[in-house]
């Protein structure tokens, strides 16, 4: 199941690359999620739990995921999962060497390392990062302003020990901005050319990394049916089951893409979960009819079928993605007194 996902996914990846880029780069998210599996005695030594601050542990063994994940269509190009206790930088470094040539990846700010960004620049071609900076991150301006500037940053010893390779310093594009609460952002990025690249494209593309957000809640919660846990009770079936429920995602990303290039539209214009249905119902018809003789013609029926789940956006409505603020464990005291 590895192997099918992997062959599938490159061929579907090279294809797609041709229909959706970004002034010639092919547009990337890389981030972290989790799945939940069977517990089973087998499972929980393998990939382990989450132990919370009182020394409980969840209820379930846990496999920790990263993904690398087409923003404009959610095709997933390439996974790594194991045991949670698995850090998810170790996941993300071996997920590199699969990032394609003339592309921009966006990351969570969590995956700010020296290594894997200088990784992804070294062994490649034109391959760019975006990431957000912590707040912790100490650089020295080398040109720009204060808005736009090209910093330099310097690489821990730590860093340097795990990997030799690494020089003592790397630079980057440092862009300073407000984001929708009015809150300071600052980006690091690969995309130096300002005249191809403004630091206000800049922001607006590291808006759309949510969209791999979006592709975690489509394929745990609409197509896996949001079940609690995976239904395998041994590590084999279950990495099995998660490279099969990513196969079935891909291929139905794959077809509303299709659908999508033939009425002109984005892909994410489409309904998953319409989509989903509408292909679960033409599968089992064509079961019932035979209609799948005439493979042809039923997937031209099918793509019409898919078009009819485009999404319909009320105008002027703007809902901005963002992290939403922790709430407060102290009562609020205001609320009180207005309610007696």
């Amino acid at each position: 199941m590895q192997n099918l996902f992997r062959i599938s996914a490159n061929a579907w990846v090279e294809q797609q690359s041709e229909h959706y880029s970004l002034k010639g780069f092919s547009l990337w998210a890389v981030d972290g999620t989790t799945l939940r599996a069977a517990d089973s005695p087998e499972n929980r030594e393998h990939f382990g739990a989450q132990i919370y601050k009182n020394d409980r542990v969840s209820s379930a063994p846990q496999v920790r995921a990263v993904s690398l994940t087409s923003l404009p269509s959610h095709l997933v190009g390439a996974a790594r999962f194991g045991p949670y206790g698995t850090n998810e930088m170790l996941y993300a470094k071996s997920l590199i060497t699969d990032v394609p040539d003339h592309s921009i990846t966006v990351f969570d700010k969590g995956f700010l390392s020296a290594e894997i960004l200088c990784s992804l620049r070294a062994n490649g071609e034109q391959r760019h990062f975006l990431i957000p900076a912590r707040r912790n991150t100490q650089w020295e301006r080398v040109s720009g302003n204060a808005r736009d500037q090209i910093v330099r940053m310097r690489v821990s010893p730590q860093a340097r020990k795990k990997c030799p390779a690494l020089d003592e310093t790397w630079q980057a594009r440092c862009i300073t901005g407000v984001d929708a609460h009015g809150r300071e952002r600052v980006l690091l990025t690969s995309l130096t050319e300002r005249t191809q690249w403004r630091a206000s494209d800049i922001e607006k593309l590291y808006l759309r990394r949510w969209e791999i957000e979006t592709s975690y809640r489509e394929l745990k919660h609409v197509m896996l049916g949001s079940a609690l846990t995976l239904r395998s009770r041994t590590v084999d079936g279950t990495y099995q089951e998660i490279w099969g429920a990513l196969i079935g995602y891909n291929l139905i990303r794959i077809e509303m893409a299709a659908a999508a290039r033939t009425g002109k539209i984005a892909p994410t214009d489409i309904s998953f979960i319409r989509a989903l249905h509408a292909m679960q119902h033409e599968l089992w018809w064509a079961a019932r009819t035979r209609a799948l003789a005439k493979l042809p013609a039923w997937l031209a029926a099918m793509q019409q079928r898919l078009l009819e789940c485009t999404i319909r956006k009320r105008p002027g409505r703007c809902c901005p993605r963002a992290v939403k603020a922790r709430p407060s464990k102290y009562t609020v005291r205001f609320l009180k007194k207005s309610l007696n």
